[in-house]
């Protein structure tokens, strides 16, 4: 299995990097070309319109460990999983750690496009750390 993990350093404190991407409310804020639309179903599941349909997502966050699990599939239990984590930079800034996984029946350039796609939306979370 292939993996690619990114990286972007931010200006902002590990702390309020950490709130704004730990908080799925802010998923169509920062990872715009993935998340068209946020919603939440009656059960009380968010639901994430992307370019490819709609899916199911979830985050499990860590504030101790700066853990930012994302979950993102068509059911509960077929659940694609993104490990992600803030860390404390030196000095004042922070670093936010993605990691992307080529799952079975993902082609090479599906996993490719998933990866650029990441890169570009990183800079959106910068801009809205240092607002």
């Amino acid at each position: 299995m292939n993996t690619s993990t990114h990286t972007v350093s931010l200006t902002a404190s590990r702390q309020a990097a950490f709130a704004f991407l730990a908080d799925i409310e802010n998923l169509p804020r920062w990872a715009t070309m993935f998340c068209r639309e946020l919603k939440r179903d009656d059960s009380g599941l968010h639901r994430v319109v992307t370019p490819n349909g709609e899916i199911l997502f979830r985050i499990d966050a860590d504030a101790v460990t700066g853990v930012i699990d994302m979950y993102g599939g068509p059911t509960e239990d077929q659940m694609a999983y993104w490990p992600a984590r803030v860390v404390a930079g030196p000095g004042e800034g922070s670093l936010f750690i993605f990691t992307a996984f080529q799952y079975p029946g993902m082609s090479d350039e599906e996993f490719a496009a998933q990866c650029a796609g990441i890169e570009r939306e990183f800079p959106n979370i910068s801009r809205h750390l240092e607002e």
